[in-house]
């Protein structure tokens, strides 16, 4: 995938949206910024980033994605990857039902996912710069080029998403002790159920996605 490189933007997701209902855009494509002014973060917040923080989007053909892959937990399949690569930086990583990244008990990164004409728009921040806010960061990752290139080969193997939804189906189990905000009120997941296309079952509602 080609991979072109901003010193700042706006948000590296309205980019890749802008080119995309343009039509400027019909190849797949990642965009990384050093610095955003204005990130798109899960439930339409604002993802606040440091610059040099790792700030990615990139857009991928639907026909591009594994044909068992439900779209609705799009976000889980991609957020996987990069959870299986930062946890090489560090072991405390892991990965947040749906689409969270977390160290210890502190969010680090995120990702979040819409589909757009062909494509699946893919937007991940990852916390690298020490911050002063309640969010976690890490502080190993030295070269964020390494991450970006090791996380896309890690995509190119196209793994299919009862692969992946195997071995994240283990790490939710371990992790139910932790709460979710949904629809203005706090959920324990300790009676959540993790069905097989990722979405989660409580109290007998069907749940895809906390937006």
């Amino acid at each position: 995938m080609e991979i072109l490189y901003f010193d700042k933007l706006d948000s590296t997701q309205r980019y890749l949206i802008e080119e995309i209902k343009s039509g400027r855009l019909n190849r797949e494509l990642a965009i990384v910024a050093k610095e955003q002014s204005n990130g798109i973060g899960s439930r339409n917040s604002k993802w606040v980033s440091k610059n040099g923080d790792l700030t990615f989007s990139f857009a991928i053909l639907k026909s591009s994605l594994p044909k068992d892959l439900p779209l609705t937990s799009a976000s889980i399949y991609f957020a996987f990857f990069m959870k299986e690569i930062l946890h090489k930086y560090d072991k405390n990583c892991w990965l947040k039902w749906p689409n969270d990244i977390y160290i210890k008990n502190k969010k680090g990164g995120g990702v979040v996912t819409q589909i757009l004409k062909q494509f699946l728009i893919v937007g991940i921040g990852v916390n690298i710069i020490q911050r002063d806010d309640n969010f976690a960061y890490f502080k190993k990752i030295k070269n964020v080029e390494n991450v970006l290139n090791s996380y896309f080969m890690l995509l190119k193997k196209a793994q299919k998403w009862q692969e992946i939804f195997s071995k994240y189906r283990v790490e939710f189990e371990k992790r139910k002790c932790f709460s979710v905000h949904y629809k203005g009120q706090k959920r324990t997941l300790n009676d959540a159920i993790l069905c097989e296309d990722g979405a989660l079952l409580v109290n007998s509602e069907r749940i895809y996605s906390l937006r």
